[in-house]
């Protein structure tokens, strides 16, 4: 009983190679740099507040503008939109209502979160409105789950009724669930059937339904460090990795985070499984093409790594790529992290609005992405 309490393979003709001197004003040191397609998404945290300033000022804009800029994202070429969970906070929190909503509206693009806490979950429900996401979706559910990040409130998931065993830490309840929940996706029965059912069972032990034949390969971990990534290699499930990590050795955050990734696959490679992962990496970047660009995020066209302290440890920001097209085409082909993965998030300022997120997005697809090769 379940419940007891790639990198993408990419064909020769998707890879391009020549001169990044074609590509930019500046010489860098490496003469030649491999492009490859990368699937790009959106990522929106969803928040919502009172401001005049904001565009979402109630759970209502935010739900209904994330079904928007799905559409809008897709409809510009995008490949996914993504939505961050928070609990006991003014963001998105239950994700399986707006993923439907999504996959109905939308026909393309992969939808998912990054990332649920698994500390919250009841594993078995879960299985169920994740089984019948996707399903809406045709199979594109891409499912990013993890053990959690610093909450509003102390000890939040004890509010809906998970406490930790003596002895057992939240992060160890978090994989516990995360277990049964892998479990219950093979579509395996584990439950006895009652001998006198309302409706007529098939013979055997039963399994939550409905069930998504393919959705347990599109699981993804979210993992803060090193460790926890190989951890989610072994365990199966394709890498998530943000703008922060709650570590630091003192490299550059996209050298930390590539070094991550090579331990997820080299972990993963060791566990046997039999596919290729995937791999995701998180980043804010903004292409300055008008003046508009230029008052909300000029400023940032200096950005460097930020090291500070969370859950009373070190961890490392990752900075903020903004500048014109030419520059962020320099930048971007030095992030050793995104040139590892095959999926890139864009984490968007969703209180500016679907139109102005739409116009981020498909300033990166049209003036950045087909100059790295991305598309």
């Amino acid at each position: 009983m379940p419940w007891s309490t790639s990198r993408r393979t990419v064909a020769p003709s998707s890879v391009t190679w020549f001169p990044l001197g074609l590509l930019t004003r500046k010489r860098i040191d490496l003469r030649y740099v491999g492009l490859v397609m990368k699937h790009i998404g959106f990522l929106s945290f969803g928040h919502w507040t009172s401001s005049p300033h904001s565009e979402a000022r109630s759970a209502s804009d935010v739900l209904l503008q994330s079904i928007d800029l799905a559409v809008a994202a897709e409809e510009v070429g995008a490949d996914g939109a993504y939505f961050r969970v928070h609990h006991f906070a003014n963001q998105l929190s239950s994700p399986f209502p707006l993923l439907a909503a999504v996959g109905a509206r939308t026909s393309r693009i992969e939808i998912g979160t990054a990332v649920i806490d698994m500390r919250y979950e009841n594993p078995l429900y879960m299985a169920e409105d994740a089984g019948s996401a996707d399903l809406i979706s045709g199979g594109r559910l891409q499912l990013g789950i993890s053990r959690g990040s610093p909450e509003q409130v102390i000890d939040g998931y004890r509010y809906f009724g998970y406490l930790p065993a003596e002895g057992v830490t939240s992060a160890d309840m978090a994989r516990e669930h995360t277990r049964v929940f892998l479990e219950v996706l093979k579509g395996e029965g584990f439950a006895d059937p009652n001998p006198r059912p309302m409706f007529p069972n098939p013979p055997g032990l039963l399994r939550v339904e409905p069930h998504s034949e393919g959705l347990r390969e599109r699981i993804w971990w979210g993992a803060g460090t090193r460790q926890t990534a190989e951890w989610a290699g072994e365990q199966g499930m394709n890498l998530m990795s943000s703008t922060l990590l709650t570590e630091d050795t003192g490299v550059p955050f996209h050298q930390l985070q590539a070094e991550q990734i090579e331990r997820f696959r080299k972990a993963w490679a060791g566990a046997g499984h039999g596919r290729e992962p995937r791999v995701s990496v998180s980043r804010s970047i903004f292409p300055i093409v008008n003046d508009l660009d230029r008052a909300y995020f000029g400023r940032e066209s200096n950005s460097q790594d930020q090291v500070g302290f969370i859950d009373g440890g070190t961890a490392r920001f990752g900075k903020t790529y903004a500048g014109e097209p030419e520059q962020l085409v320099q930048q971007l082909a030095q992030d050793e992290a995104i040139a590892a993965a095959d999926t890139l998030l864009l984490t968007i300022p969703n209180q500016l609005g679907v139109d102005y997120c739409t116009h981020v997005l498909g300033s990166l697809l049209s003036d950045v992405a087909p100059q790295l090769g991305w598309r």
